[in-house]
């Protein structure tokens, strides 16, 4: 990795943690502290294997995904491609969009297939992850609404996501109607990138047609993928399948500090909370935290200290489990590809 990167890295993990620690520092560190000594190391175990199962969930929904384009993984090598995805996404800002690159490089290298084939196989998985959590938002948020009053906060951060989501909806669309038009200009600009780098190329033509063809078949991948609709029911259903899995790790973190807590609850705040991975930070570290403090604490009438305990049990297995595996996972790969 160059030496900017791991700069970029660093400063990235450092403001996480600094967010973090001013974390602990308003519900009280010593509170947060005194409710882990008390966790109960069966039930955090739970947790743990309920990351394990979630991750493999959305390891199926790759092998699922990729399957529509012909690229066919063994189920094994399917499971530890995605866990490498997840570990780029937790260690590049911004989430799926700075980790999103380096999965589809890496598919295409483990599977032999071109490049923009995994870019649109990974995207339609981060798709579906995403309307699979609305559709868990609304269930919970209209079933939350029958049995309390939806807060301020609670509010805003629903509203939050649904123009988050309009907008992207729209973006989609206005890049699906146009995009003969943003293959033209994006490969013109590339090209005239290109040539200007010291190992570029000199045909500007030659270069701007190979990454107009890159474009077109990666559009040509999304509109396969759109007819396939038993496979992306399939898709879509392991995706939900995922996401009530880190319900239960969630939940599993509460029992093991001696709370429980209802589950539709946990069902919205966890997609929502998520949102906050589009922030800056390696994978939204520190921002997510924070997020799922801000919800939990009012819809569960929870001290912030315990609400904050389970957080750190839930993001334990959630966050880092990924980035152990998925980086064993992408080390083992790549020396492989090296060799």
């Amino acid at each position: 990795m160059e030496r900017r990167n791991w700069r970029a890295l660093v400063v990235g993990f450092m403001g996480a943690f600094a967010l973090i620690a001013g974390l602990f520092a308003v519900v009280g560190a010593g509170d947060v502290l005194e409710a882990l000594a008390t966790a109960d190391p069966l039930l955090v175990a739970v947790s743990v294997g309920c990351a394990v199962l979630w991750l493999g969930a959305w390891g199926f929904v790759l092998q699922t995904v990729l399957g529509t384009l012909g690229v066919d993984l063994p189920t094994g090598r399917s499971l530890l491609v995605y866990a490498a995805a997840v570990f780029a996404n937790n260690v590049t800002p911004f989430g799926q969009a700075g980790g999103e690159p380096i999965a589809a490089l890496l598919i295409s290298k483990v599977s032999d297939a071109r490049y923009e084939t995994g870019l649109a196989g990974i995207a339609t998985v981060d798709a579906l992850n995403v309307v699979s959590s609305l559709s868990l938002i609304a269930v919970g948020v209209g079933y939350y609404a029958t049995t309390a009053t939806i807060g301020g906060r609670l509010a805003v951060a629903v509203q939050s996501a649904i123009v988050i989501v309009a907008s992207v909806t729209v973006l989609l669309y206005l890049v699906w109607r146009y995009q003969e038009a943003i293959v033209a200009r994006l490969s013109g600009a590339a090209a005239a990138a290109v040539v200007r780098l010291p190992v570029g190329g000199s045909d500007s033509d030659a270069i701007a047609e190979d990454v107009s063809q890159r474009l077109r078949r990666f559009f040509a991948h999304i509109e396969r993928m759109a007819v396939q609709r038993r496979r992306l029911a399939v898709a879509f259903g392991l995706s939900t399948v995922g996401w009530l899995l880190q319900a239960a790790a969630l939940l599993a973190a509460f029992a093991a500090l001696g709370h429980s807590v209802p589950v539709h609850i946990l069902v919205f705040v966890i997609p929502l909370g998520n949102l906050a991975g589009a922030t800056p930070l390696p994978g939204g570290l520190g921002g997510i935290e924070a997020a799922f403090v801000a919800l939990l604490v009012p819809t569960t009438g929870l001290p912030a200290a315990t609400v904050t305990a389970a957080v750190v049990i839930y993001r334990g297995a959630i966050y880092w489990l990924p980035v152990v595996i998925g980086g064993s996972s992408m080390a083992a790969f790549s020396a492989r590809t090296v060799a």
